[in-house]
């Protein structure tokens, strides 16, 4: 009995100290806060600049507390900017669904249903994102000026597809993954083809994960600036090529910069807020076993 009381005196103090205590559970916040502003503080210091003159967001050190002005926004609508946004959120909303139909079924051949050498697999999809975009830029502009496809939007949705499908079969399929065999096996017990599912079994297991890659995919998408500047002129140009205008080297411009890159970041913003529970479902999946 004496032995029974002992064990149990020298068990429970060594269980209560895997408990976190309040202060630690202070500082981590704190710790949290701190990284959030720091990640934050440049683009709220953007935002303030977009609000100032020119020679206010000029000054340097630059002008915080200067008479806020509409100017730079002015500028950046008179310019004509909808073609531009319009055909980044083309080339992004088209190359993400191609990306996820196509990336969706690979990474199930890769993790439920596995292929031959799925290995292999994966490190030539990997492979294909160790190679800089300026030095395939070339041959990629040849062919486009022999296929008439230059300032064309076609031309940089198949890009983007390209671009972002090795980074969404490696994120769907570490989801996949997840997905419990049981839930597979009913299915097939139950008649169900590999379409139906994929679409009303697998798909809605792992939605989280789809969205985070989607919204990946999409933000990739809208920031890239170097193929749509060299493969884009007056036609198929978008938003980043549109904001890069407003760079000269002549007189002041880092208020109408601000301005339009604030009004650029809007859409990817609204898009990352509305999906924010998934995305952070999503890119925690797998991470608890």
């Amino acid at each position: 009995m004496s032995a029974t009381t002992e064990t149990r005196e020298t068990r429970e103090p060594q269980a209560i100290n895997h408990h976190k205590s309040p202060k630690s559970h202070i500082l981590l916040t704190l710790a949290a806060w701190l990284c959030g502003l720091l990640f934050a503080l440049p683009v709220v210091w953007m935002i303030i600049t977009s609000f100032h003159k020119e020679e206010d967001a000029a000054t340097n050190p630059p002008s915080v507390f200067a008479p806020l002005s509409l100017d730079g926004y002015r500028s950046f609508f008179d310019a004509g900017p909808w073609p531009p946004l319009l055909n980044s959120l083309t080339a992004s909303v088209l190359s993400t669904i191609l990306v996820l139909l196509l990336a969706f079924p690979a990474a199930y051949a890769l993790s439920i249903r596995p292929v031959k050498a799925w290995t292999d697999v994966l490190f030539f999809f990997l492979s294909t994102k160790m190679l800089p975009i300026v030095a395939g830029i070339l041959p990629i502009y040849l062919f486009a000026q022999k296929a008439n496809l230059l300032d064309n939007i076609w031309l940089l949705i198949i890009l983007y597809t390209s671009m972002n499908l090795p980074i969404a079969v490696w994120m769907l399929r570490s989801f996949l993954a997840e997905v419990p065999v049981e839930m597979l096996e009913a299915a097939q017990v139950d008649g169900a083809s590999l379409t139906m599912t994929l679409r009303k079994v697998i798909a809605p297991v792992v939605m989280p994960g789809i969205a985070a890659a989607a919204l990946i995919c999409f933000i990739f998408s809208w920031n890239e600036l170097l193929l749509a500047r060299v493969l884009t002129g007056t036609v198929a140009g978008t938003a980043p090529v549109f904001l890069t205008g407003f760079v000269t080297s002549q007189g002041l411009f880092l208020a109408k910069v601000c301005a339009a890159s604030f009004v650029v970041s809007l859409p990817v913003l609204a898009a990352g807020f509305a999906a924010q529970d998934k995305l952070v479902q999503g890119l925690s999946m797998g991470a608890v076993k």
